[in-house]
């Protein structure tokens, strides 16, 4: 304090009273932030109680990661707390979406042990932006479903196929889209799915292919699961009964190639991260009882 003005504070004191170090209150006051509201006959800085409190303020608006010139402008009154703290919110929402892609690249890394060519691969895939992203599906699209012979609803619905992420996605569903990323960019699975679906899609005035009703419906892999769980051997006799009961006289060779050409094509992983990129739920992974039911058509054929 001034011994001459008991009412003021050296900023000594000032940082005594507040808690921060003589050099922040220097710059503060050098910024605008906390001006003295004198000088001593030697020209120190004075303040009084007024500036306890606007450090007090400062250092708040600071934590919350305001800029000094923010600040400035909030105090002088050229714009409010409000407005600033708007402004605040959404860049701090980016930063948060960011840092969760982040985690989630920097998780997939470490579980999949990535080298540094495919951790920059996995971050460009992670950071495209929405546009980017819908061009890699459609160019997928065009290449998978593009040309197929189909009726219009069919059609249509290709055309309104879509995978994106959400505004403020999950981790998981980040990591999600990494791995589908790079599948669907993949020429060699663009050709085994494409072939999957020419096997597996009506076709205009025909009825419905042999092998679609794996796909299009779960009961299938239902009733093929109970089987299992019941210990029932794809290369035994109940599996031929079995698949009497699912096909009756179905061309099973057709059923045999449409099944071998979806678990080739990894058709089952390919559904359920679509469903997890979505933040859908998914029935669980049917390549197990997809690959048992393959070999029991395999058994039946050579019988």
């Amino acid at each position: 304090m001034d011994d001459e003005r008991p009412d003021v504070l050296t900023i000594g004191w000032l940082a005594h009273r507040t808690g921060l170090s003589v050099r922040t209150l220097r710059f503060w006051s050098d910024e605008g932030a906390v001006p003295p509201v004198a000088r001593s006959a030697s020209g120190y800085r004075l303040y009084d109680a007024g500036s306890v409190a606007r450090v007090e303020l400062v250092r708040t608006l600071r934590e919350l990661g305001l800029g000094l010139d923010e600040v400035c402008r909030v105090l002088s009154g050229r714009t409010t707390v409000a407005e600033v703290a708007d402004a605040h919110v959404a860049a701090l929402d980016a930063q948060i979406r960011s840092l969760e892609v982040s985690r989630a690249v920097l998780s997939t890394v470490a579980t999949r042990g990535s080298t540094a060519e495919e951790t920059a691969l996995m971050n460009r895939l992670a950071r495209l932006s929405a546009a980017e992203r819908k061009q890699v599906v459609d160019e997928f699209k065009e290449e998978v479903f593009g040309g197929l012979d189909v009726e219009p609803r069919v059609r249509d619905r290709f055309r309104a196929y879509s995978v994106d992420l959400p505004d403020d996605p999950a981790p998981g569903q980040v990591d999600a889209w990494i791995e589908l990323a790079e599948l669907v960019r993949d020429p060699g699975f663009r050709a085994r799915l494409r072939t999957w679906m020419e096997l597996n899609t009506p076709v205009p005035g025909q009825g419905r292919p042999p092998g679609a009703s794996i796909w299009w419906a779960r009961q299938v892999v239902q009733t093929v699961a109970s089987a299992r769980k019941c210990g029932v051997a794809p290369e035994g006799p109940e599996a031929v009964g079995m698949l009497s009961e699912l096909f009756g006289g179905t061309d099973r060779a057709a059923v045999l190639r449409s099944l071998e050409a979806g678990i080739e094509a990894g058709a089952e992983r390919y559904r359920m991260l679509v469903a997890r990129v979505r933040g859908q739920d998914a029935s669980p992974d049917a390549t197990e009882e997809l690959e048992w039911l393959a070999r029991a058509l395999r058994t039946a054929d050579r019988v």
